[in-house]
């Protein structure tokens, strides 16, 4: 399960960070008509995402968490700045998991 939590933990932060570079880029787009930000950073936050997606399903695998628990956390990377809470609630619960 430690080999999985990594993975998850690194592309938790950096979809974080891409999200939020997503919404300065959106609002560069739509507030000042400056679109080429968002067409450079849309699809690599897509693809990040993808790769997050596929962390959660990893761990949760791993973890023997509920379907509805993982599409939870999952969502979590859509939010601005929930991926970063949820990423360390997740981290904890599992290193208490493993301690066990």
């Amino acid at each position: 399960m430690e080999s999985a939590l990594k993975p998850f933990r690194v592309l938790a932060y950096i979809v974080g960070t891409m999200l939020l570079v997503l919404c300065a880029a959106m609002v560069l787009r739509y507030g000042f008509d400056i679109p080429e930000p968002s067409k450079i950073v849309s699809p690599i936050h897509g693809f990040l995402y993808m790769l997050y997606l596929i962390a959660v399903m990893n761990l949760g695998m791993k973890a023997r968490w509920s379907w509805g628990r993982m599409l939870g956390i999952m969502l979590a990377g859509t939010v601005p700045l929930l991926s970063f809470y949820v990423e360390r609630r997740v981290t904890a619960g599992v290193r208490e998991t493993i301690a066990a």
